[in-house]
């Protein structure tokens, strides 16, 4: 069993390219277990693993745990440490593309790497990979996007699709101590679960893309950025079908606004009746 919380992070140098800070707070360590073993998936798959902290709590619980790691050299401590583990499985490659094995659904943890966390969050949002549950760890600001809220500078089109199609809980706040070698800014880490009624999938990503379009100039109307694109009288005629003043900035939108205005764009497009 390898219940100890050892000093494995001290094995392996933290890269810069690779966004590496090692979670060392063994009470972040087992908070993050706890929360990930809590759910009732068949199989986990831990992102960023690094050394193998989390790892080797996860691993008790005797279910499929899947390491999905990008540094070589760190897949090298992975596969040394736990070799004999029977339940253990090692993904070497980049989270944001490489193909899962098997079904799922997942339950995914994983201290992410800051320089992809948002990438390798919009694909568990848009893409048709079954999870259960996510606790994932990102930067504060991060974090503060994904929560954010209308008219706040932190609400963005992230925020949009993660509060549609999940419910966030806000699990802990952690400080550079936590890690070695400590970051310069705090670290937060967050719960989703699937949200009911979200956005079918195969839309999402197409949504997603017309939010970066309506956010493109955040102190520009929403008539302003789609000129060019639709007719003014068009956009003008969605916006007051909503009841929304055609003056208005798509950072005042809440997300179910943006949805219901992003179907209605469709419609004008022609790509759904």
């Amino acid at each position: 069993m390898h219940s100890a919380i050892d000093d494995s992070p001290q094995r392996l140098q933290a890269k810069k390219q690779f966004g590496q800070h090692f979670l060392v707070s063994k009470r972040a360590i087992l908070a993050i277990v706890a929360e990930g073993l809590a759910s009732t998936a068949p199989a986990l798959l831990e992102i960023g693993p690094g050394p193998g902290v989390l790892t080797a709590l996860l691993i008790e619980g005797g279910r499929p745990v899947w390491a999905m790691e990008l540094d070589p050299e760190a897949c090298a401590v992975l596969e040394d440490r736990f070799r004999s583990v029977q339940n253990f499985h090692l993904l070497q490659g980049d989270a944001v593309s490489l193909p899962l094995p098997g079904p799922g659904p997942w339950a995914i943890i994983g201290n992410l790497p800051y320089n992809a966390a948002t990438a390798i969050l919009t694909r568990f949002l848009v893409e048709d990979i079954p999870w259960e549950r996510m606790v994932l760890m990102f930067q504060l600001e991060v974090g503060q996007k994904l929560m954010g809220r209308p008219s706040e500078k932190s609400y963005g089109p992230l925020s949009v699709v993660a509060q549609l199609t999940t419910k966030m809980t806000r699990l802990l706040k952690l400080g550079p101590s936590a890690f070695a070698p400590p970051p310069k800014v705090d670290s937060i880490v967050i719960t989703f679960n699937p949200r009911e009624g979200a956005p079918p999938l195969d839309l999402r990503r197409p949504f997603l893309g017309w939010l970066h379009h309506s956010f493109g100039h955040r102190r520009k109307t929403l008539l302003n950025n789609w000129a060019g694109i639709h007719l003014p009288e068009q956009v003008r005629g969605i916006l007051e079908g909503e009841g929304l003043n055609p003056a208005i900035r798509a950072e005042a939108l809440t997300p179910e606004q943006c949805w219901r205005l992003f179907m209605a764009f469709q419609k004008l497009e022609g790509i759904i009746h």
